[in-house]
């Protein structure tokens, strides 16, 4: 087994089965996206594909034994991750069927519901739509306007889009395919509204016509993601039975009386929305992928492209340019960091969603850190992405070597399922709260209010290594300025003082609104809001490189071990030199020994080198997803 193979195995953590079936059946697909497909064919196209991927077992995986599904939620997580090397439109049609519909109908539904519609959706015999947000409320969807009212006299909800602005926005499959849609709209009954609940709500009849009182309306082209039906529903006294609400946390009887296991509005809708996280954690697992595919393209061109030299006849590689090392390395290896992250987290997730009754505090810590996970990883496919396209030149350029393509794709995942700054507001609030149960969604007030006054009251998750993460940190060498920054140790101990840091004084600054009036306290947290979100983002970067440790604890194979230590170094010490003027303004670092940082940079640089295509074939991205015309011999 070579160096590669070695890789492969300890990046594809606990589904590999899962992962390497993947590329032997989606390799015999013809998935590459057509550019040549005007937008219509292109959908069908798209759909066609969709139908295929049913007998793989992938539609059934993430739903439960009893509904038929295949009670595997890891599975269907990773699937849909292997699915993104290849077509992105496929990726998130798949993604909004099973995942975001189904996953409604599922976990916010009732025994009713799942054996009404689970087995259709599965099969594709019902494709539905998951219409949430509005042209008005994207991220803050606990506002949402859609009505649902309860008409006592005919046992029905009534849905209403009462202003332009509730007009259900960008919905994935409502262009043309879905014929329901799983509706969130306000609960009104008896004069009182009860907040966000789900519905299902028949768009379309069996031969793609709006039903009465429903208009739907296309998106129409798209900055990519070409195969999906984007499109815009509008409501006008549509009826649907009272059974048609999914009521797992919510219920109205026949008279139109109105419970719900959990009695505050917001804690009850963030407790819904907490269920459907698998579509968080499937949208930064496929952001991750798509540039691993990115990445794959430019290296094996950089491993073959000449440009200049010492002399006219001695052109060199691209990839013995030390600027072209610069910006290659450092973003394959955190690549490497966000697949270990990747992995923790869908096992995690995996755990909690096969318990019935799931620890609380467990929840909360799983949706945070797929929040923060979600944000990072598509901000890193972005760029990965984009300069891919820019380290291939002109040839970079052409949609037949793939990267415009997958570009124009990933680009709406820093935006959809949440806003990257709001979601990084969130995982902030769930470390200056500590996780308290009065705080719901992303109240500013309530914030500020509960922040912790010190560190040390802030619940800070540790990862299940975390023995070996303290052992690591304890045998660090030196101390102060002495310490060697290529020492594991040392550098997980300076991430973790840097969030302590962090947390702690933005957490002074908050506690000066507890006795403040609303306005008052809104006005202190506007002001130290880029604080807040620095909070989040240097938390999930502990995350990060504590997960990459304990992945590369896992690798059994001792040179790959070794490998893996080194590109975790440099993931590192450049996530440390991306951010030296915190090291330095705040005397973690003089100014001698950040210039170090950056000559160890360098020298790690110097060092991966020669494993260059031993890091990218150990991605594992099958060739059918990374051919690209500038590659061919």
């Amino acid at each position: 087994m070579t160096l590669s193979d070695e890789l492969r195995i300890a990046l594809d953590g606990k589904w590999r089965h899962v992962r390497e079936q993947s590329r032997r059946e989606l390799s015999e697909m013809d998935l590459l996206f057509d550019h040549d497909l005007p937008l219509d064919e292109a959908r069908e196209r798209t759909f066609r594909q969709l139908k295929e991927l049913v007998p793989t077992g992938m539609s059934a995986a993430g739903f439960r034994k009893d509904s038929g599904g295949g009670g595997d939620p890891g599975m269907a997580v990773t699937a849909i991750e292997m699915l993104a090397q290849f077509d992105l439109s496929l990726m998130v049609k798949a993604g909004v069927q099973w995942g975001l519909f189904g996953g409604a109908v599922e976990n916010l539904g009732t025994q009713h519901h799942h054996e009404t519609y689970i087995q259709d959706l599965i099969n594709l015999d019902l494709v539905g739509c998951f219409a949430m947000t509005e042209t008005g409320h994207g991220s803050d969807v606990q506002n949402l306007e859609t009505t649902a009212t309860f008409d006592p006299a005919t046992e029905e909800f009534v849905i209403n889009s009462p202003t332009p602005s509730s007009r259900k926005d960008y919905i994935g499959n409502a262009g043309k395919h879905a014929t329901m849609a799983a509706v969130f709209a306000q609960l009104i009954t008896r004069g009182d509204t009860h907040g966000v609940h789900c519905f299902m709500v028949p768009i379309r009849d069996e031969h793609g016509e709006d039903l009465p009182g429903v208009t739907t309306s296309d998106c129409g082209h798209k900055g990519g993601l070409a195969g999906v039906d984007n499109g815009r529903i509008m409501f006008d006294d549509v009826r649907v039975p009272r059974q048609n609400l999914l009521n797992r946390y919510g219920q109205v009887d026949e008279g139109g009386a109105y419970s719900s296991p959990i009695d505050e509005t917001g804690r009850r809708f963030f407790t819904m929305l907490g269920t459907l996280i698998r579509g968080r954690v499937s949208v930064g697992g496929s952001a991750s992928a798509s540039a691993e595919v990115a990445l794959t393209i430019a290296g094996r061109y950089a491993l073959q492209r000449r440009q200049f030299g010492p002399s006219p006849d001695q052109e060199i590689l691209l990839a013995d340019y030390r600027v072209h090392q610069r910006r290659l390395l450092p973003l394959i290896a955190r690549s490497y960091a966000y697949r270990f992250a990747q992995n923790q987290l869908v096992a995690r997730m995996h755990r909690l969603q096969l318990v019935d009754d799931p620890d609380p505090i467990q929840k909360r810590e799983l949706e945070s850190r797929a929040a923060g996970l979600k944000v990072v990883q598509t901000w890193h496919a972005s760029r990965a992405i984009q300069e891919s396209r820019e380290m291939c030149g002109g040839a970079g350029y052409m949609a037949a070597n793939r990267l415009t393509t997958i570009r124009g794709d990933v680009d709406v995942f820093t935006t959809f399922e949440g806003d990257n700054h709001v979601l990084l507001q969130l995982v902030a609030k769930e470390l200056l709260t500590s996780y308290a149960s009065e705080i719901g969604g992303l109240d500013p007030v309530g914030l500020v209010r509960f922040a912790a006054s010190t560190v040390t009251d802030v619940v800070r998750e540790r990862s299940v290594a975390s023995q070996l993460i303290q052992r690591l940190i304890d045998a660090r060498p030196g101390s102060s300025d002495d310490h060697d920054l290529l020492d594991l140790g040392t550098q997980l101990s300076m991430f973790e003082d840097r969030e302590e840091h962090v947390i702690e004084t933005a957490a002074r600054r908050l506690r000066r609104a507890a006795k403040a009036d609303d306005e008052e306290a809104f006005a202190i947290f506007n002001s130290a809001q880029d604080h807040v979100i620095r909070c989040a983002k240097v938390h999930i970067d502990r995350v990060v490189l504590e997960a990459f440790t304990a992945g590369i604890g896992r690798c059994e194979d001792e040179e790959a071990q070794e490998l893996l230590r080194d590109v975790c170094t440099l993931y590192a010490l450049s996530t440390i030199e991306d951010d030296l003027a915190w090291f330095m303004g705040h005397n973690r670092l003089t100014d001698s020994r950040a210039k170090v940082v950056t000559a160890e940079v360098n020298a790690m640089l110097e060092k991966l080198r020669p494993h260059l295509p031993t890091l990218i074939e150990g991605f594992g991205v099958p060739e059918k997803a990374w051919a690209a015309e500038m590659l061919e011999d």
